[in-house]
C-alpha cells in the first residue's frame, strides 16, 4: 500500500528518523497558515511546496491546468499561497503518471532546509527494500542523490551500492559505518548518517514496509542528516497488525475498478489489452495471459475471483472487466479443483442473464471437477457463451474473435 510523503515522514519521524518538517494543507488559506505555524516552530523563512500524489518526479513534473511544478520553493510567507493555489486542484503529471496526470488534493508546506552555513549541503539516495533473488533485505544507495536514480544506475553504476542484511544478525555497525564512508563524510556528519541508518532500518522492520526510499536524504550545512522525501510502501499482508496504518489508504491515488474489485474480494489488475479474463488462481491467471499473448491477443486485467465462484461473485467480475470499453472478448479459464466446474458454470449463466444483454463474446473454458456437466450447461443454456475443455481450445476461440 503506497502511502503519501507527509503520512511516510510522519512513520519516520514516530521511528526515530530526522526528517524535514513539513504540514499539510488542502487549500490556499491552510497552506498559508500552515508557512505561518511552520515559521513560529523551526524559524525558517523559505518554504517548500510539495504536491501529493501517488507518484515521483513531481519536481520535474508540470500541473496541467496552470503550468506549475509540483515543488516550488516560496522565497517568502508571502509566496506561499499563490503557489499552493497554482498545484492544489490542477493535475499534476510526472513520468509515473499517466497523460491526463494526478489530481493533486493536497499540498505539503516544508521548511526550507538548504540554508547555507559552514559547509555545502549535500543530496544522497537512499532506500530500503527485499531483495526478492536474495531473500534478503538490502540497503540501496548512492551519493548521486536528488536525481532519476535509474540514470544514474545507467550512467554511473558504480555510483550504486548496496548492503545486505543478514536475517539472524540484522543490519550491523559496520554497513553503517560503511555506508557513511562511501557518502565520503567524516566528524559530526559521519555520526549522524550512522544514527540515520540505523533508525531508517528499524522504522522499516517495525512498521512491516515493503519499501522505503529516500531521496534526497540530506546532510545540511551544519552537519545534520534528514529525509528531505519519503516514498513508503507499506505491505498489505501485514496491515491487520497495523490498523492506524491501514487508515492511512487513499483510494482517490488508486484505480476505481481496483478499489472496487478488492472490496468485493477479487484480486484485480487494470492493464491495457483487449482480452478480459477471469481465472481461480493466480498461477493459472498468469498462463492464461500468456496464452491470450499467443493466441494474437492482449490481457485486459488480471482478475482471480479466487476459490468461490458463485453466481454474484461472477457477475461481480463480468461487472468490473465490461467497464474497459477496450474489451473485445472475455475469456473465463477456471480449474475446478477447490469449486466445481458446474458451480461456476451455473454462476457464468445466472450473471449473464441478471446482466442482460453482453456484446462481448464470452469463451468459458473448465476443466477438473464436472467439466463435462459444466460444458453441458453452457451449452443447453443458449446463451452466447462459447464453452471449451482444452486451453488450446479457447485460445483458437481467443484467436478467431481478436484476430
Amino acid at each position: 500500500m503506497n502511502i503519501h510523503e507527509f503520512q511516510g515522514k510522519s512513520i519516520l519521524k514516530a521511528h526515530g528518523v530526522a526528517v524535514q518538517e513539513g504540514r499539510v494543507a488542502a487549500t490556499a488559506d491552510e497552506a498559508h497558515a500552515a508557512a505561518v505555524e511552520l515559521a513560529e516552530e523551526t524559524g525558517t523563512g523559505w518554504f517548500v511546496v510539495k504536491a501529493q500524489i501517488h507518484a515521483g518526479g513531481r519536481g520535474k513534473g508540470k500541473v496541467t491546468e496552470t503550468g506549475s511544478h509540483g515543488v516550488v520553493l516560496a522565497k517568502g510567507l508571502d509566496k506561499v499561497r499563490g503557489i499552493a493555489d497554482g498545484i492544489l486542484g490542477g493535475h499534476l503529471v510526472t513520468a509515473q503518471t499517466s497523460a491526463a496526470g494526478k489530481l493533486v488534493n493536497r499540498v505539503l508546506i516544508a521548511q526550507d532546509v538548504y540554508e547555507p552555513g559552514e559547509s555545502e549541503p549535500r543530496e544522497f539516495y537512499m532506500s530500503v527494500l527485499l531483495d526478492r533473488a536474495l531473500g534478503r533485505n538490502i540497503i540501496m544507495y548512492s551519493p548521486q542523490g536528488g536525481m532519476d536514480i535509474e540514470a544514474v544506475a545507467e550512467e554511473s553504476p558504480d555510483q550504486i551500492f548496496k548492503e545486505v542484511i543478514d536475517p539472524a544478525l540484522g543490519l550491523q555497525d559496520f554497513q553503517t559505518r560503511r555506508i557513511a564512508f562511501n557518502f565520503g563524510l567524516t566528524g559530526k556528519a559521519m555520526k549522524e548518517m550512522v544514527r540515520f541508518v540505523k533508525a531508517l532500518y528499524a522504522a522499516y522492520i517495525g512498521c512491516d514496509a515493503s519499501m522505503f526510499e529516500i531521496n534526497p536524504v540530506l546532510k545540511t550545512s551544519d552537519d545534520r542528516v534528514i529525509a528531505v522525501d519519503a516514498k513508503v510502501s507499506l505491505d498489505d499482508n501485514a496491515l491487520f497488525r497495523h490498523k492506524d496504518y491501514a487508515a492511512l489508504r487513499d483510494t482517490s491515488e488508486e484505480d476505481p475498478l481496483e478499489v472496487e474489485a478488492g472490496e468485493a474480494g477479487l484480486s484485480f489488475v487494470n492493464l491495457d489489452g483487449n482480452v478480459g479474463c477471469m481465472v481461480n488462481g493466480a498461477g493459472l491467471a498468469m498462463a492464461t495471459m500468456d496464452i491470450i499473448k499467443l493466441s494474437g491477443g492482449e490481457p485486459a486485467n488480471f482478475l482471480d475471483v479466487g476459490g468461490t465462484a458463485d453466481a454474484e461473485r461472477v457477475e461481480k467480475a463480468f461487472r468490473i472487466i465490461l467497464r474497459d470499453e477496450n474489451v473485445k472478448a472475455i475469456l473465463v479459464n477456471i480449474f475446478g479443483g477447490i469449486v466445481r466446474c458446474d458451480r461456476v458454470a451455473q454462476g457464468v449463466v445466472d450473471a449473464y442473464r441478471n446482466m442482460g444483454s453482453i456484446d462481448v463474446p464470452i469463451i468459458v473454458r473448465l476443466q477438473g471437477t464436472n467439466a463435462e456437466e459444466a460444458k453441458k450447461l453452457i451449452d443447453e443454456s443458449k446463451l452466447k457463451v462459447q464453452s471449451a475443455i482444452l486451453l488450446q481450445e479457447a485460445a483458437d476461440m481467443v484467436a478467431r474473435v481478436v484476430g
